[in-house]
């Protein structure tokens, strides 16, 4: 059964609120949607990015996929890889390409009519989750948290999490201004802690906003909280630093959402940077190349954790042996709620993606025409 032309769509979406991390501030988050027909049957993908993902996709990757076969997806894969050398992979092409392979997985999970966990072959019926947000923009200070969740983003977010919906492990951005906030970053760590009870796991990302020994310093303070994952606390493309950092601290330092490649996460394995392996599908090249990331990291003794856009990694992550947990994003999981039917539902820490067919997910086109920008 042969290809259709795929089609791109782009919609950028105002955040609820101003978000910021240790080195980035945002107000709106854009995602382009891949959707490719054969037969009676639709796939659709999609990646968080510049509008530019959309125009590379549709004028370059798209009539490259045209008229292969729907079941092939390696060949359309290889195709799309090499065909991106002169363009270079990292960035725009790489999430163009992650976009339109998940759709391919989709699409083949739904000719076969099977949910994609089952097409992939499980290993969990249930994956973890955990909550990510807690922005630096967030401004909650200890008395806050303490007096409640009424006018405190971060205390309501956590709250809302591990004792609304039981999700026992939550993470916060710190790292505040390149790391020139060192005080309110632990501030917010105290008060995380605070809202969250003694019992859940508490997590952090810096988003590379340390230098080493600043980090190292940071990560003995740390853990007198209780934090047990450190979220690139140097820049990720310091592999060197990410070891020191990783040596020196009891808790475990995680980096990878910036792998565009597999020989990205090689060398990363490679200079033994990290305690558990991160893996963004929309970026490192869709499900195909998740999966080949995933095994690499088993046969180096590591756990993988899938980063953001939860509802492109659920059926996957329910595939792969060495899982650790998949990130629950606020940003991430606002969007897929707004644009499509058959949203999971994490309540109790864990999703069960192995309903319907495909990855379970339709796109709501009318009700969300209002964010389209290309």
């Amino acid at each position: 059964m042969k290809l259709h032309l795929p089609v791109v769509s782009v919609y950028t979406v105002p955040t609820d609120a101003p978000e910021a991390d240790g080195t980035l501030a945002w107000n709106s988050t854009t995602v382009v949607i891949a959707e490719v027909t054969a037969g009676d049957a639709t796939g659709t993908g999609w990646t968080y990015g510049p509008a530019a993902v959309g125009d590379f996709l549709r004028d370059h990757l798209a009539p490259l996929v045209e008229g292969r076969s729907a079941l092939d997806i390696p060949a359309a894969h290889e195709a799309m890889s090499r065909a991106i050398r002169n363009a270079g992979r990292p960035g725009v092409a790489a999430c163009a390409i992650s976009a339109l392979d998940i759709a391919l997985w989709d699409l083949k999970a739904r000719l076969l009519e099977l949910p994609l966990a089952r097409l992939l072959g499980i290993c969990r019926e249930r994956v973890p989750v955990y909550g990510s947000g807690g922005f630096t923009t967030y401004h909650d200070t200890l008395p806050h948290c303490l007096k409640g969740v009424g006018g405190a983003p971060m205390a309501a977010q956590l709250n809302g999490w591990v004792h609304g919906q039981h999700i026992p492990r939550v993470k916060i951005k710190i790292g505040e201004d390149w790391g020139r906030a060192v005080l309110r970053d632990i501030s917010r760590v105290e008060a995380a802690r605070q809202v969250i009870g003694p019992e859940a796991e508490l997590y952090v990302d810096a988003n590379g906003a340390y230098t080493r020994k600043q980090a190292v310093r940071v990560g003995q303070a740390l853990a007198e909280h209780g934090v047990g994952w450190f979220e690139e606390p140097v820049s990720s493309d310091d592999l060197t630093g990410l070891r020191l950092v990783r040596d020196a601290l009891p808790c475990d330092v995680t980096a990878g959402e910036y792998g565009y490649d597999l020989p990205y996460f090689a060398r990363m394995i490679a200079a033994g940077a990290v305690d558990c392996l991160q893996i963004d599908a929309t970026r490192c090249g869709g499900l195909t190349e998740f999966l080949r990331a995933a095994g690499l990291a088993q046969a180096h003794g590591l756990q993988v954790s899938a980063h953001c856009a939860p509802h492109a990694h659920a059926a996957t992550c329910a595939a792969i042996p060495n899982l650790r947990h998949m990130e629950w994003f606020h940003d991430h999981v606002r969007i897929e709620d707004m644009f499509f039917d058959g949203a999971l539902d994490p309540t109790g820490g864990t999703v069960t993606p192995t309903q319907g067919i495909g990855h379970g997910l339709t796109l709501r086109a009318e009700e969300v025409q209002e964010y389209r920008v290309a």
